[in-house]
């Protein structure tokens, strides 16, 4: 499975990458804003992105994950996220998700959503 990591933290974008690796999958991309999350998205076209909602541009992962679902309609998308808010939650359910897993992230958690793809 291709795997694309949308996080501004690097700190945790590394933490992600090892977490996916563990997992025995393959890291396509990573991005730290969501107009390069989208390019990457539509360009490299992984079977799973891994989305935090505050990224490092205008564009929150939410947003994001709505232009990638215009042209990429099946692909799964998982939050990790801070924002565990019910506004954050409910826009991230207009657009769609696999799952929405609140920071810090446990690794169980992430494999087991991913299992269940």
């Amino acid at each position: 499975m291709n795997v694309l990591i949308v996080e501004d933290d690097k700190v945790l974008s590394l933490m992600l990458t090892r977490m996916i690796e563990k997992m025995g999958l393959k890291i396509v991309g990573v991005s730290s804003n969501g107009h390069d999350a989208v390019q990457k998205a539509l360009t490299l076209k992984p079977d799973l992105i891994l989305m935090d909602i505050m990224l490092d541009d205008d564009t929150d992962g939410i947003d994001a994950a709505r232009e990638i679902k215009n042209y990429l309609k099946e692909i799964p998308v998982i939050y990790i996220t801070g924002n565990s808010d019910r506004a954050n939650r409910d826009r991230a359910s207009e657009v769609g998700f696999h799952d929405y897993l609140v920071k810090p992230l446990i690794f169980d958690d992430l494999a087991a959503s991913i299992s269940r793809l």
